[in-house]
């Protein structure tokens, strides 16, 4: 399988999350079932049944995060070079109409979050940035509307 970039940050994430659903979402699940299952008739439990689906959701999402951690390629933002825009990079852009400056970090699709400006390398925004330079102009085309930045400032923070 083909390997994920994330930040140090970002793994670390997925790796509070793996350990929280282990060791605390799991057990309560496990004592939920068990509770249920002491009420006697499992075909009509709804309690018993709620905590199955519960605990599908909760292995599901285990096996997930596992995986997304055994595909990750951690990247030491911190041995970048901001001569151009790369994974891990913040970029301020200034949209044609002189006005209005953005300013987005350049993430793993796990670590996203658009309210902290956090942009998915694979987003349209982020495949239009990657490679370019200071000065340099980029129309980037999203699903609602195609814009022309100009790319302002490149920094690894």
């Amino acid at each position: 399988m083909m390997r994920v970039p994330i930040t140090k940050k970002g793994f670390e994430q997925l790796r509070e999350d793996l350990d929280r659903l282990k060791k605390v979402k799991r057990p309560k699940v496990i004592q939920a079932i068990a509770e249920a299952r002491a009420h006697g008739d499992l075909s009509e439990n709804a309690e018993y049944h709620a905590a199955k689906e519960q605990q599908s959701f909760v292995e599901g999402r285990i096996k997930e995060l596992e995986t997304k951690m055994a595909n990750a390629e951690i990247i030491e933002i911190g041995r970048l070079t901001a001569d151009k825009v790369v994974f891990g990079a913040t970029v301020v852009l200034l949209e044609a109409d002189g006005k209005t400056k953005k300013k987005y970090m350049l993430v793993g699709q796990d670590e996203s979050d658009l309210k902290n400006g956090k942009i998915s390398v694979t987003s349209p925004v982020g495949k239009a940035l990657i490679g370019h330079k200071v000065g340099d102009e980029v129309t980037i085309t999203t699903p609602a509307k195609t814009v022309m930045y100009e790319i302002l400032e490149i920094s690894i923070e």
